[in-house]
């Protein structure tokens, strides 16, 4: 076996919310190419929906941690933790694992923030761009991938497929109404509870200095970092330490709390933050 092979490898789309999460621990803890592969997996060209791919990991979701050829989990969450117990660097405090469940809440769910819309206007832009395309690209993956691939993945094409259809509709020129109107108050709802999440449940676990990891990011540190920067940019904000001022469009009135706009500081300072994020938030 090579060396390249004993190296643990990382799955990411380096675009998508979670998949930064890890590539912020990597970057953070110290991980060089000696320690870690990072593989692309393009999410746009339904890469991550590709037999290959779905022989490592058949939820086709992304990050997902190798090492020695076997898949170690498919979530941010086991990633990170693999991560921080493995790392070159030692990472900060872990204020525990409730957090971190919180932040990855369906009521708070970064992805489909991205994709959620509030009325018909939003609903016609997000049709038109990024989230409409990304459906029908996944759509046609779906399709190319479903004709060609071994027998025993014909279920789950099949059930991908269906799964994908709901979207297709939701973002097709003339969404049936009944469809439409449950998905606007959903996404009514969950920008409410985006709203609540920053102004109280993000202050309540935040120290008055510093990450909640004291003095180095922690395991929570990176699931949130990685949230705020969605969100963020989902409000027009960008990478530096003024982008986090952005969220006060979604707020309803208040300020940003100030221990958000302090901790968005002190991550835009580090040099992970700038690698990651260098280019834009996502």
């Amino acid at each position: 076996m090579s060396v390249s092979e004993e190296r643990p490898v990382l799955y990411v789309f380096r675009y998508a919310v979670w998949p930064s999460a890890a590539l912020l621990a990597v970057h953070t803890l110290g991980y060089g190419s000696s320690d870690i592969d990072i593989k692309e997996v393009s999410i746009p060209e339904g890469a991550n929906l590709a037999p290959e791919f779905i022989s490592i990991n058949f939820e086709g979701t992304l990050p997902i941690l190798t090492v020695a050829g076997k898949t170690l989990g498919t979530d941010s969450t086991t990633t990170i933790q693999y991560l921080i117990n493995n790392a070159p660097h030692p990472a900060g405090y872990a204020s525990g694992t409730s957090f971190v469940e919180r932040i990855h809440g369906d009521d708070v769910d970064p992805n489909f923030a991205f994709a959620s819309a509030r009325n018909d206007q939003e609903l016609k832009a997000k049709g038109e761009g990024l989230p409409g395309i990304l459906v029908r690209g996944r759509q046609a993956a779906l399709e190319r991938f479903a004709k060609s691939s071994p027998t025993n993945l014909a279920p789950f094409y099949k059930s991908k497929l269906q799964e994908n259809t709901f979207s297709l509709a939701i973002f097709s020129p003339s969404p049936p109404s009944y469809m439409k109107n449950a998905f606007l108050e959903k996404s009514k709802a969950l920008w409410l509870s985006i709203r609540s999440f920053i102004l109280n449940d993000i202050p309540a676990v935040l120290p008055t200095a510093g990450f909640i990891g004291v003095d180095t990011p922690g395991e929570d540190d990176f699931h949130l970092a990685a949230w705020l920067a969605r969100m963020t940019a989902l409000c027009g904000g960008n990478p530096d330490a003024n982008g986090v001022f952005a969220l006060k469009k979604e707020l309803g009135g208040p300020d940003v709390p100030q221990k958000v706009v302090d901790y968005w500081g002190l991550w835009t300072e580090l040099d992970a933050w700038q690698m990651v994020y260098k280019e834009k938030l996502h």
